[in-house]
């Protein structure tokens, strides 16, 4: 059959409609009718006719007869739905066939029907609509289509972005992790600590330091409020520490810094703020052994110095002095000499032999013992010496008591022992002049400690003052009443010791007493040949 196209000159159909109706007349009645609907229109006699015109034209409509001759209008839709699902079907039908239209209707095989004789209008409107729903339906599959797209489009970028979810969880996990390494494998205490003192995070060190004052891992204080004070931590103070630099670094928003002195220990403490967390980082780094490293470096330059000092005026004091003593002496034997003289030779004299035990004195300071006098013996044997020399001393002093108290099977050491037993002598006197008049007790002790064995005097006198304590070791330093010390004793200690390749450590405790220990390093066997 010829196709009728839109009267409209170049005009695009808007859809494609197929009647199908054994009767000439309504063909042309409906396609009259539907002119106006600019639709490209098909028509066929039957539905064999119908069926073949699906294989060429695909209609959007199929608009067919009831009865017709071979196979009836409700059994050529069924097949038109079959071929063309989404094709609008309506079917035309007499009065006497509405129950097999009601049928094909609720089965679905039918999009409408219109009666005859029809109504041109409702015709028209029924077409349309038909249309429409085709429209309808194609919009919903291509809806259907374009979210089916995006549905796996979707599930792919859910895919691709859990896969990078894991893997940057993964790689936080990692990183976190080895941040926490290192943060634990720096020796030097760090916190995160927060404006109110609460720390948040800690590393080992941190942790260590603290001990048993943290009573459970800082990882389940998740609370606001329930971290433990740095201060309590570290310290057992119930207030925040005096110059802490925490505060001055949240407010500037700059790192600070300060020292800390807590529980005998010197800490040197720096805070570098979070940015806008009210959060710092804070360091504590033990510096007194740095300290007491520094202040025996000191000391030692300050030894060498004198020493070199000392020897040199000791050296041009002596021969002057003495010509003193010995014209004093001269002086004292002439004939004739009044009372009154002999008194102040005698003074003369007396002061004299006091400078020339000095000048001794000072000569000994500056100068180093000798390698030929240096040989291996026995710290106990030499402790034991001290003790025999220094308790005839201790005759004249009914209420002090000497104990010694000597390790068993310490190595051999090498060195001069007769200056070592000047050290312990001087240390022991020193003691003593600590005692107060009461009485008290002198302990002298000797051990092992690494690759050092070491001697010990320990007093319960009445302990050194701080404003004393970086001085001790000072040639002519001395807390003694005038006449009663030279103040060189511990400086020569200081000096023998050193040239032994040891170190003295000073305890003291203001009213409990003083601890003098000196470690003399162990040597190696080739070190004992001479």
């Amino acid at each position: 059959m010829p196709l009728e196209l839109a009267q409209t000159q170049g005009a695009v159909p808007r859809g494609r409609l197929l009647l199908v109706d054994d009767e000439e007349y309504i063909l042309k009645s409906i396609r009259r009718v539907l002119r106006r609907g600019d639709w490209q229109i098909e028509t066929a006699s039957d539905a064999e006719e119908g069926l073949k015109a699906l294989e060429r034209f695909t209609p959007e409509v199929v608009i067919s007869d009831f009865r017709m001759p071979g196979m009836n209008g409700v059994e050529f839709l069924s097949r038109v739905k079959a071929q063309v699902p989404r094709a609008q079907r309506i079917m035309l039908t007499g009065q006497a066939d509405q129950q097999a239209i009601e049928e094909a209707i609720n089965r679905s095989e039918i999009f409408r029907f219109i009666s005859k004789p029809w109504n041109d209008s409702h015709l028209v409107l029924t077409v349309k609509s038909a249309f429409e729903q085709y429209a309808l339906q194609a919009e919903n599959e291509r809806l259907l289509r374009v979210t089916q797209q995006q549905n796996e489009e979707l599930r792919r970028l859910n895919a691709e972005l859990e896969t990078r979810v894991a893997l940057r969880t993964h790689l936080l996990s990692q990183a976190k992790r080895e941040w926490e390494l290192s943060f634990d494998s720096i020796e030097t205490p760090l916190a995160v600590v927060r404006r109110d003192f609460g720390v948040r995070r800690a590393n080992r060190a941190y942790t260590d330091l603290a001990g048993d004052r943290l009573k459970e891992p800082l990882s389940e204080l998740s609370e606001e409020g329930a971290e433990p004070r740095c201060h309590k931590l570290l310290f057992d103070r119930d207030t925040p520490c005096a110059g802490c630099p925490l505060p001055e670094a949240l407010q500037s928003g700059k790192g600070a810094r300060a020292e800390i002195s807590q529980r005998g220990r010197t800490y040197a403490m720096a805070a570098y703020p979070l940015t806008s967390e009210g959060r710092a980082v804070c360091s504590y780094r033990d510096i007194s052994d740095e300290r007491e490293m520094t202040r025996r470096l000191i000391d030692t330059e300050k030894m060498a110095a004198v020493g070199q000092l000392a020897g040199g005026v000791a050296h041009e004091i002596n021969n002057p002095l003495g010509g003193i003593l010995a014209f004093a002496q001269l002086m004292k034997r002439d004939d004739g000499r009044n009372a009154g003289d002999l008194e102040q030779l005698d003074l003369i004299e007396e002061s004299a032999l006091r400078c020339k035990r000095i000048v001794e004195s000072l000569l000994k300071f500056s100068r180093h013992s000798r390698t030929e006098d240096r040989r291996a013996f026995q710290l106990n044997k030499c402790a034991e010496d001290s003790a025999v020399l220094f308790g005839a001393q201790l005759k004249s002093y009914s209420k002090v008591r000497l104990e010694l108290r000597l390790a068993e099977d310490l190595p051999e050491l090498f060195g001069d022992p007769g200056q070592l037993s000047q050290v312990m002598l001087n240390l022991l006197q020193n003691g003593l002049h600590a005692l107060p008049p009461a009485g008290g007790v002198l302990c002298l002790e000797t051990g092992k400690d690494g690759d050092r064995c070491y001697f010990r005097v320990a007093d319960t006198g009445t302990g050194i003052e701080d404003r004393h304590m970086g001085r001790i070791f000072e040639p002519s330093f001395t807390t003694k009443p005038p006449g009663q010390g030279t103040g060189l004793g511990l400086s020569i200690a200081y000096r023998i010791v050193e040239d032994h390749g040891g170190v003295i450590k000073v305890d003291t405790q203001m009213g409990e007493g003083s601890r003098f220990t000196v470690y003399i390093p162990i040597p190696l066997q080739l070190e004992r040949l001479p």
